[in-house]
């Protein structure tokens, strides 16, 4: 009995040639650079206006979907790990714009009397509730005038 080769990836007869065809090549280079968009620095998203964050947050959410889409239908392991980037992608988008909600906010109530409460400072309770410098030192009527009427005495030293 002759031993037949066994056909696998490289050769046979289902045309396992290394070339891809065109369009498939140029699909996955759009999947790349799709793909590398997720990859955001904090520091290009604050220059960038609101408009432009909120294309670039609807552009990303397209894309989780997508990759949600591949994860259901078995996609490729690689597509499975870009969807924690990009999700990271979405909330750096996020903060950007919150933080400069929360600036313009801050501008706007700049030098009024009240502030709302989410633009105070935070610190502890302890310290937001404690005495100001002016209330401690504030005196009563009564220990007021005792003071002025009692002043601390002024002692001479013997050198």
């Amino acid at each position: 009995p002759t031993l037949r080769r066994r056909k696998g990836k490289t050769g046979g007869a289902r045309g396992g040639t290394k070339t891809e065809p065109q369009e498939r090549r140029s699909q996955r280079a759009t999947e790349h650079a799709r793909s590398t968009m997720a990859k955001l620095k904090v520091s290009e998203l604050r220059g960038k206006s609101k408009q432009e964050l909120l294309n670039q947050l609807k552009d990303l959410k397209q894309e989780l979907a997508l990759l949600r889409v591949a994860k259901v239908t078995g996609g490729a392991p690689n597509k499975l790990s870009k969807i924690k980037v990009v999700r990271l992608s979405i909330a750096r988008v996020l903060t950007v714009i919150s933080h400069n909600q929360k600036a313009a906010l801050r501008k706007a109530y700049e030098g009024k009397q009240y502030i709302p409460i989410d633009l105070r400072a935070k610190k502890t309770r302890a310290i937001r509730k404690a005495l100001t410098k002016e209330q401690k030192n504030k005196l009563t009527v009564k220990a007021a005038k005792k003071a002025a009427q009692f002043s601390p005495r002024k002692y001479a030293i013997k050198a």
